[in-house]
């Protein structure tokens, strides 16, 4: 395959990308490749400081500003969609990757932990979709669609090993919702998809793979026995955006080494 083809399949020039969360870990990774592939790019997440010290590492690699914004609230995704709509006139990729855990035993699970965990990963993914409408509406059409990426996880296609609950439940919620919006907004020319991460060095991860024997037996478990690698959530993203994925929609695609191939 020539250049130029691979180039038309997948390259991003001219595109404009949301990711949220993008200040650190997968949404980073996203962002760094979006960067790659020609998209200009606007990340965001709740701490300024970070959001800050993302948009300088990445802006040699091209177009990025970041919008610091607390999306488990109404008024942080009120803010970030006002100021996306302020600076463009059309949106064609909306990553929606801000994500929370927590983390307790079934006897005290705290209704503010569960709150908290579906705030940000269920209803900022839908409430955030909503108001961008209009901008992911502007710029589609059939045969370049407009692109919502969510992120899942493998935790949300099976049930993992911890005391995550609320984490593992909004995930399937995602996973779900992007059927759902994958069906509904397909005649206004958008497609949705979520990717389904396994275990990758992000600071929900930090606590286990920051250490060398958790992070050795994190891998073990793990059926292609490695944990992931930033050019492997990258990939995803790019295809998902790209040519390549234009007609694909309402796919929850794996990215855990086999994970979710694991049943029991």
């Amino acid at each position: 395959m020539d250049a130029g083809r691979l180039q038309a399949l997948f390259g991003l020039e001219g595109k404009r990308a949301v990711v949220t969360g993008g200040s650190r870990g997968i949404g980073y990774m996203i962002a760094d490749g979006l960067l790659d592939a020609g998209a200009d790019v606007i990340i965001s997440a709740r701490k300024e400081a970070q959001v800050a010290e993302a948009v300088e590492a990445l802006s040699a690699k091209g177009n990025i500003e970041g919008i610091p914004a607390d999306l488990s609230t109404d008024e942080g995704l009120e803010h970030l969609s006002a100021e996306v709509a302020q600076r463009w006139d059309r949106l064609d990729i909306l990553c929606n990757n801000a994500g929370a855990s927590w983390g307790e035993p079934i006897e005290s699970f705290s209704p503010g932990g569960w709150d908290k965990v579906m705030n940000v990963n269920v209803r900022g993914v839908f409430f955030l979709t909503q108001k961008l409408l209009p901008l992911l509406r502007a710029g589609a059409s059939a045969e370049d669609p407009s692109r919502i990426i969510n992120t899942g996880s493998v935790n949300g296609l099976t049930p993992p090993g911890m005391d995550t609950f609320s984490y593992s439940s909004s995930k399937a919620a995602v996973h779900m919702l992007t059927r759902h919006l994958g069906k509904e907004l397909a005649s206004d020319h958008i497609t949705v998809n979520a990717i389904a991460p396994g275990p990758f060095d992000s600071n929900m991860m930090a606590f286990a793979l920051n250490d060398p024997n958790s992070r050795a037996a994190i891998a073990s478990g793990v059926p292609m026995g490695r944990i992931g690698m930033p050019d492997d959530m990258a990939g995803v993203a790019i295809y998902l955006a790209s040519a390549a994925g234009a007609y694909v929609t309402g796919a929850v695609v794996p990215v855990g080494g086999g994970l979710s191939t694991i049943t029991e």
